[in-house]
């Protein structure tokens, strides 16, 4: 039987095998040569003490066999022939459900508003250079969703929302690296990213499912309670069961269910900025030495804040960092052309000189009354209406409004903004008259905060960018807890971070897994 065993390393000797056999001999009282296989089974960093230490989980075997331990592949049946289900979306929540439905025997077919990945680049090109926004592809819409250009964050708060396993092992067998199943962060790349997206679609294709792209959703099938199909503006597709999995800003599907009478839901969501530091100094911060050296990853950071109210805003909201990118860059995420929208996103070796993070506030309903004639819809017509504010300060284009972060907290313009990563350029603007009021005083208060838990973290040579808007969705589509089905509609499975469900890739990925196994679980009743 293999030895479990933990050690604690130096980052130098994390990084030498030789050493590593050498310790683990030691720590079991053994001679080295007696070791004849070590699996690593988890790797991670703890930097809380001056002496920054790597954490080795593995089995160790010692005089015995080693079992053939082979990169996780999967053999799909063709289901070129077998019962169609709708997918909407060809994000993590839609891709996953398709692989999930062809294990089990069914036919994904996939209708994707955007364009394949590499199509897609040239739209984001376009969003950098010339600061035009095509509505149905750009950093949100396409294919692989938001998820191809959110750098590949593969770490989830829950192990209990399904097989993150199961995931990372599909995209392990898709071409990501095998050290996303052992690391404890686990991160792919953006620079990676589309390959990846590439080949998921080659074996769903390749097995029978279908991908159809510039094919957008326009209405739904709908007789007796019962989906019957979509309209698209390539023509109709009919199915009784859909995976609706359009991702958090497809605010026309929204708006399409409202205009139907569809039941949805007004959810909690987030909203604030990005803010962007140099590396180097998140670095010393985080793993309290000058150098970072050639054995550590540039440091991340995780921040949290309750902060407490006053007079005027009575309530405490949390404060925290969102989506933390070490040499990581700012990118344009707006889906329509008077917006400025913020996101950042890491290249596989984070060698980027920037880190950036989104640091918001949670939105509470008295953020929305001067919206509550939306219904449903307040929250995505209140997160609009501050994307538009950012639009016109920043000039009516791409550009987007920023200032210092000392400068943000003692509400002075920035007289002039450090260089940054956010391509399209920045404005100096006063954030105050960008931000709502609640949202500008709980964010002032949490970088307060911030600077005292991060000594060094609050300067004025980090650039405070607005505004970062899109961390979910703002409305959750309602459905069973058992079926997963809409309440009102039967075959309608609303699924992923659009339909309020998931919060991330592995999240969204697990959830369209869910959806598919439902979808099966019906199918395989009425199947001959």
């Amino acid at each position: 039987m293999p030895k479990s065993l933990t050690l604690e390393l130096s980052p130098k000797q994390a990084h030498d095998m030789a050493i590593i056999q050498r310790l683990t001999a030691k720590k079991l009282g053994i001679q080295s040569k007696q070791i004849v296989h070590i699996q690593l089974l988890k790797k991670s960093i703890d930097a809380r003490k001056k002496n920054v230490k790597y954490v080795l989980s593995m089995l160790v075997y010692v005089e015995e066999g080693v079992p053939v331990i082979k990169p996780p592949t999967y053999k799909y049946p063709n289901i070129k022939d077998a019962k169609n289900v709708l997918v909407i979306g060809a994000g993590p929540a839609g891709l996953f459900a398709a692989l999930q439905l062809i294990e089990l025997g069914y036919k994904p077919i996939i209708l994707e508003r955007g364009k394949d990945v590499r199509a897609r680049r040239r739209d984001l090109a376009a969003i950098h250079k010339q600061h035009l926004i095509n509505p149905e592809s750009n950093y949100c819409f396409g294919e692989g969703g938001a998820g191809t250009y959110s750098d590949g964050k593969l770490y989830t708060r829950s192990n209990k929302r399904g097989n993150v396993k199961k995931v990372l092992e599909w995209l392990v067998a898709h071409g990501a690296d095998e050290h996303i199943l052992i690391e404890a962060h686990p991160h792919i790349g953006t620079n990676k990213l589309p390959k990846i997206i590439t080949n998921i679609r080659q074996s769903i294709v390749n097995h029978g499912g279908n991908i159809f792209f510039n094919t957008k959703m326009l209405d739904l099938i709908i007789e007796r309670h019962q989906l019957k199909g979509v309209v698209t503006n390539q023509g109709d597709f009919y199915a009784n069961h859909l995976i609706l999995a359009t991702g958090h800003s497809a605010r026309d599907v929204f708006r399409l269910l409202d205009k139907k009478k569809i039941a949805i839901e007004t959810k909690p969501f987030a909203l604030g900025v990005r803010i962007e530091h140099h590396q180097k100094l998140i670095d010393g911060i985080q793993y309290k030495r000058p150098e970072r050296g050639d054995y550590l990853p540039p440091a991340p950071y995780r921040l949290a804040h309750q902060v407490s109210g006053n007079k005027k805003y009575t309530k405490q909201r949390g404060v925290y960092s969102f989506c933390m990118c070490p040499g990581g860059i700012i990118a344009p995420c707006a889906t329509d052309q008077e917006e400025v929208v913020t996101n950042g996103w890491s290249p596989s070796r984070r060698n980027n000189p920037y880190a950036n993070s989104g640091i918001v506030v949670t939105v509470e309903p008295e953020d929305l009354e001067n919206f509550q004639q939306f219904g449903a819809l307040a929250g995505l017509h209140f997160q609009a209406s501050v994307e538009r504010k950012a639009w016109l300060a920043g000039g009516k284009t791409q550009v987007a409004p920023a200032q210092r972060m000392v400068d943000f907290i003692d509400n002075k313009l920035s007289t002039h903004l450090p260089q940054t990563s956010y391509q399209p350029g920045v404005q100096s603007v006063l954030l105050s008259e960008v931000l709502p009021p609640a949202i500008y005083y709980y964010l002032r208060k949490g970088l307060l905060a911030f600077g005292k838990k991060m000594r060094g973290y609050l300067t004025n040579e980090a650039v405070v960018v607005a505004v970062e808007s899109r961390t979910s969705s703002p409305v959750r589509i309602p459905r069973d807890k058992e079926t997963l089905e809409h309440p009102q509609i039967k075959g309608l499975y609303p699924c992923g971070e659009g339909a309020g469900y998931a919060g991330g890739i592995v999240s969204a990925a697990i959830d369209g897994m869910k959806c598919a196994g439902k979808i099966a679980e019906v199918l395989g009743k009425t199947n001959p």
